[in-house]
């Protein structure tokens, strides 16, 4: 799934309606009966005949909540509609919401820049003390909260960013396991070595794509500590920062000059980094999980071992990155209607409770539940991504109280219409835009 930002103007738009559509003082006061305090445990397959249920969800991942949906139909008798929001997901959703118009239930990102976009303390039912929540990883734990209240059941775990590598085009470089970088300048030498010895394109890079431009810079962020993300969410730090204009330069200088990425960057895809590195036009591409749900579409997990690795990178580290993405969380909202807000609790425990295991066998997916084991049979790229994720670091979407579209921006250096600075003043112009209209204190 692509972590991807709003449109600076549209997001204050969507904003700006939604606080308005939904300023009705009674909206967090009808159907939400003992969020705050303690609840009866919930019986997951208790009997919900006539009961109707709508969730939310983007146009590509439709499917996602079929087998969980099905099951629960099927043990309570409850009918839960599956909508399909027309893209870009993020940004319609909110202006549906201001139009009135409310799901029970829906997909949406459970990190500190993307779930305030959809008002949760007016909108969404607190999920505080439901019975999953303690059974979640320490870093899924630490997904869809806000001000210190839980807004989103975490059902699958948050993307890994890391390297997939080409096994054969490694060998003919003479690289192994033993020539893992820890750092990104390991990574960058690790890159020449590649292109010194084998015909192949260090990095494929995606600038038709735009999106996963972001991530060469976004693991140069990682050394950051939390008092520097906390500073940047007031206004006391800015993306203008040195340290964030010498990882755009050192992206585009000891990378996109140098020579490491192929030829066609500035129009290269989503789809044709899969294809040069399963061909082994490319040594290595720097993605998240989505890449690796890619070849898995495509390629049986004997052929992904057979071919590709994967391994964890930070700026000084052999430490992974996650990202949180829309289908990790599950909101549900204050609708007004008892019945159907107790229905869509009772779902949510069914998903991450009875169901659990079976959801995540059908998708063939990690658990994000330590004592629910993680599927047989995926391939040892993501058997890695998992081993990674309890110690690896969040991306900015995970820190900042707001992910700007910084893939743009790099996009139009890549086309030599911004010089680094020029890059992370756009990225500071409309991350304090989007923090002012949302009314962050500092901004």
């Amino acid at each position: 799934m692509k972590t991807r930002a709003l449109p600076a103007l549209a997001l204050i738009c969507a904003l700006g309606l939604a606080a308005t559509a939904c300023s009705d003082p009674t909206a967090g006061a009808s159907g939400d009966s003992g969020t705050d305090g303690k609840r009866t445990a919930v019986d997951p397959t208790a009997r919900l005949d006539g009961v109707k249920l709508t969730m939310w969800t983007a146009q590509n991942t439709v499917d996602a909540p079929k087998q969980v949906i099905d099951a629960f139909e099927k043990a309570t008798g409850a009918q839960v509609e599956t909508q399909a929001i027309p893209d870009l997901y993020e940004q319609n959703v909110p202006t549906k919401l201001a139009s009135g118009d409310r799901p029970d239930l829906m997909f949406w990102q459970p990190s500190i820049s993307t779930l305030p976009f959809v008002q949760p303390q007016q909108n969404l039912l607190t999920l505080d003390g439901e019975p999953w929540e303690a059974r979640l990883g320490d870093t899924e734990k630490s997904l869809g909260v806000i001000d210190g209240k839980r807004y989103a059941a975490i059902v699958t775990s948050p993307a890994m960013l890391g390297v997939y590598y080409n096994k054969d085009v490694f060998k003919q470089a003479g690289l192994g396991e033993k020539d893992f970088p820890k750092s990104y300048d390991e990574l960058l030498a690790l890159g020449h070595k590649v292109v010194d010895k084998t015909d192949a394109a260090a990095f494929y890079e995606a600038g038709g794509d735009k999106w996963p431009l972001q991530w060469q810079m976004q693991v140069q962020l990682t050394d950051l500590d939390k008092q520097w993300w906390a500073d940047l969410n007031e206004n006391k730090k800015k993306w203008t920062d040195p340290v964030v204009v010498g990882a755009i330069k050192k992206y585009k200088e000891k990378l996109l000059d140098a020579g490491l990425a192929q030829k066609n960057y500035r129009t290269g895809t989503f789809t044709g980094q899969a294809d040069a590195l399963w061909k082994g036009e490319a040594g290595m591409v720097l993605n998240v999980t989505s890449f690796q749900s890619q070849l898995q579409a495509k390629y049986s997990t004997a052929e992904i071992d057979r071919k590709i690795g994967w391994f964890p990178i930070a700026n000084s580290a052999a430490t992974g990155m996650y990202s949180p993405d829309q289908t990790n969380g599950v909101v549900a909202f204050r609708t007004g209607d008892d019945k159907r807000q107790n229905a869509a609790r009772q779902f949510l425990a069914f998903w991450l409770g009875p169901d659990y295991a079976d959801y995540i066998k059908a998708m063939k997916i990690p658990s994000v539940q330590p004592s629910v084991p993680t599927p047989e049979g995926l391939p040892q790229t993501s058997k890695a991504q998992v081993a990674a994720l309890p110690t690896a670091i969040g991306v900015f979407q995970a820190k900042a109280i707001v992910a700007p579209d910084t893939h743009l921006y790099l996009a139009d250096m890549i086309f030599d219409k911004k010089n680094p600075t020029q890059v992370a003043q756009a990225i500071q112009d409309q991350f304090a835009q989007v923090a002012k209209a949302q009314g962050a204190p500092g901004f």
